[in-house]
């Protein structure tokens, strides 16, 4: 995770603290929009946006497109994305929801197989699922996968993986943990 990534988001943690309500409708908006392409969001994006981009450089639309996810679920956490919706799955698992948990499993899937132009639709369905859930995730790291993901010269199979390995993981952490001691006797 890059410098720059951390201190995106610390400004749009301090939009948050501050209650800028204002710039975070603005941002929320904006995700209606194709990434980069609502000019209301652009006094709170553009500062961070490295003078010899272009405009559909990947790294400026996964600025818009982080800065829109934050300001509809401002919860930060240190997980990576995939792992706060395997979360979810795990949780949806866990309660009653058995067959809910399939359809998030089902929703990932359809994410990971996202190419870079439809990436941000998929991730705001996600965002709101957390945010209902009250799931945090690492914001930065986001910023960063979305960047590489949404460049299109770059095969991004790696990156699916990796997402694919947090999301299974996460789904399956308290699964896996029964009532057992280390040498594998139940208590």
């Amino acid at each position: 995770m890059n410098e720059h990534a951390r201190t995106f988001i610390a400004y749009l943690q301090t939009l948050q603290e501050k209650q800028d309500l204002g710039a975070l409708a603005e941002l929320r908006r904006s995700l209606a929009f194709e990434p980069g392409s609502y000019p209301r969001a652009f006094p709170y994006v553009e500062r961070f946006v490295a003078k010899d981009m272009h405009e559909s450089d990947a790294r400026r639309l996964a600025l818009y497109v982080v800065a829109g996810l934050f300001a509809v679920h401002p919860q930060a956490a240190g997980h990576s994305f995939a792992a706060a919706f395997g979360r979810l799955a795990q949780l949806r698992k866990a309660s009653t929801e058995h067959e809910y948990s399939r359809s998030i499993e089902r929703r990932f899937i359809a994410l990971l197989e996202a190419d870079a132009d439809t990436l941000h639709t998929h991730l705001r369905h996600a965002i709101s699922l957390l945010k209902a859930s009250e799931i945090g995730l690492d914001y930065a790291r986001l910023l960063d996968d979305a960047a590489l993901w949404m460049n299109h010269r770059i095969d991004v199979s790696r990156l699916r993986q990796r997402w694919a390995r947090d999301f299974y993981r996460a789904a399956q952490a308290q699964a896996e943990k029964p009532n057992e001691n280390p040498e594998g006797d139940m208590q």
